[in-house]
């Protein structure tokens, strides 16, 4: 029983953060319909951001629990400086091409914020445990378990609830439906579809540097943390549907249970059991669990 509710526990936890920054993937592509492989470099950079400002916070002496407003807040300054130079700067100019050319675009912007990263923090790895341990441990049915893994459970689905509810229940969500179905319907009708597409990029990398920014005090933050997560994250909405916030949702806890099974029970198949999972939902549904380019699940 004691197992059973460790891999529980262990794969939600798991799930919290890969479904945040899947969120930004799927986000990206049901608006964009761009697949951006650059999204894995926006996670370290929100790594790396939020490191920094963590141990920035902590040389002042401040609490360790108020640096998770630090977290939030280096997510946001990378949405805000990034998004629009690399969709206005760079993607803009593709829009209307081939899907395989925009792929390759991304890929070249994987590489330039590769090396930026670098170039900016260096390849020493960054430590901020502190904010971790600053919530203590919990006991729950008999089990301990670390706090600040529950917060981090409650941030995801708060994250998954208002995302929903801004794009199916707001007016600023129904004009973004509208230029999912049809873009050039939605600009005769006077949507400014350029700020729509630079909004919906700039949520995606949001939530792809506040996944990255929340695993920061889990980690070590050092270079190559953007490839191992942007291709668990492929697998979690290919698994779900592309452009799917339920799928997102149901592929994040599908890969975070079989993970954390595969860690407690046999260990060297950890990524295998990813893959495999992935393979047999495919081939009994093409498109995924949920299918995409429905508007009101994107």
């Amino acid at each position: 029983m004691n197992l059973l509710l460790t891999i529980l526990f262990d794969g939600i936890t798991y799930a919290s953060w890969l479904f945040i920054v899947a969120l930004g993937l799927t986000l990206v592509f049901g608006v964009l319909k761009i697949l951006n492989i650059a999204h894995g470099s926006f996670y370290a950079v929100g790594a790396y951001a939020g490191a920094s400002l963590v141990g920035w916070m902590l040389s002042m002496q401040m609490a360790p629990a108020f640096t998770v407003v630090a977290l939030f807040a280096a997510a946001v300054g990378v949405s805000v400086l990034l998004a629009p130079l690399t969709e206005r700067g760079i993607l803009r100019m593709f829009y209307g091409r081939d899907e395989v050319l925009l792929v390759l675009v991304t890929y070249a912007m994987f590489l330039m914020l590769e090396d930026l990263t670098k170039l900016l923090w260096g390849v020493n790895p960054y430590y901020v445990s502190d904010t971790y341990q600053a919530f203590g441990i919990l006991n729950i049915a008999g089990q301990s378990y670390v706090g600040y893994d529950v917060l981090l459970i409650g941030l995801a689905i708060g994250c998954g609830l208002l995302t929903w509810w801004v794009l199916n229940r707001t007016r600023q969500g129904k004009i973004v439906t509208a230029v999912i179905h049809s873009a050039e319907v939605a600009s005769s009708m006077g949507v400014n579809v350029s700020r729509i597409y630079t909004l919906a990029f700039m949520g995606g990398v949001f939530f792809a540097a506040l996944g990255g920014a929340l695993t920061a005090p889990m980690i070590s933050v050092q270079p190559g943390l953007s490839v191992g997560v942007i291709i668990v994250s492929f697998a979690v909405v290919i698994i779900g549907g592309l452009g799917s916030i339920e799928g997102a949702a149901i592929g994040a806890l599908i890969v975070g249970l079989s993970r954390a099974t595969a860690v407690h029970i046999w260990p060297p198949a950890e990524l295998f059991s990813i893959y495999v999972v992935m393979a047999v939902i495919l081939m009994f549904r093409p498109e995924g669990m949920f299918q995409r380019i429905q508007a009101r699940k994107i």
